[in-house]
């Protein structure tokens, strides 16, 4: 079993920037990529960023330049650093951890960006 807390989540004005983490805890060794999602009333979840053990990273075209995954190291925290943020990037965000055989779910932060 893995559990996820995510945090830093709140509302900031168009241009600004938010540094969201997540915590892992639990059987973190198993892990085999940490990513970001998020999902927009109305809209399905959308990846916007993975991080592997590798330390391979992959971003969304939409968030490419903007936003970078950092992390998976052995305080076992995943960052996701969001600058130049718009109103389209408003969202619960989510993080997920991969396993060979399981998927996890944080319990998700709320980000608003206000135009």
């Amino acid at each position: 079993q893995v559990q996820l807390v995510e945090s830093g989540g709140g509302l900031v004005q168009a241009g600004g920037s938010l540094r969201l983490s997540c915590v892992a805890s639990g059987s973190t060794g198993n892990i085999n990529t940490i990513g970001w999602y998020r999902q927009a009333p109305g809209k399905q979840r959308e990846l916007v960023a993975s991080i592997s053990s590798g330390r391979s990273t992959n971003y969304a075209d939409s968030v490419k330049g903007r936003f970078t995954i950092s992390g998976l190291n052995a305080k076992n925290t995943v960052y996701l650093q969001m600058n130049s943020l718009k109103p389209e990037d408003s969202a619960v965000y989510y993080c997920n951890a991969n396993t060979y055989v399981m998927n996890y779910w944080g319990q998700g932060t709320q980000v608003t960006v206000s135009s």
